[in-house]
């Protein structure tokens, strides 16, 4: 079952700001549900798009160069090997994951800002 909370948080926290100070990205963390282990991107030197939510299951086919090189060191951090796991299993509609995980280039009331 997917469960997320504040100390599981502080314990990836430096390994996404180590990736987000070297790419010369600013962003905050937050908890989603109990289930989810967000990253919202507010600016930085990489162009992207103002808002943007991106699909991690997706980086390598929808971005390419430093964006991609960004972002997935950035969801290997939020899903390092000693702390997240994936046991689901679809076919049998078994669904067993340590957590989820959204990266947003910008929020819904602040843009993403390119520096």
């Amino acid at each position: 079952m997917a469960y997320m909370n504040q100390e599981r948080k502080a314990l990836l926290a430096p390994r996404i700001k180590a990736v987000l100070k070297k790419y010369n990205m600013k962003g905050t963390l937050g908890v989603n549900n109990h289930s989810t282990l967000v990253v919202n991107i507010t600016k930085g030197t990489i162009p992207f798009g103002e808002n943007e939510s991106v699909n991690p299951y997706w980086v390598h086919e929808h971005y390419e160069g430093i964006q991609k090189d960004f972002l997935t060191e950035l969801l290997a951090a939020m899903k390092p090997k000693d702390v997240w796991y994936d046991n689901s299993d679809a076919m049998t509609d078994y669904f067993d994951t340590a957590y989820y995980v959204d990266v947003n280039i910008g929020k819904w009331n602040k843009p993403y800002e390119v520096v």
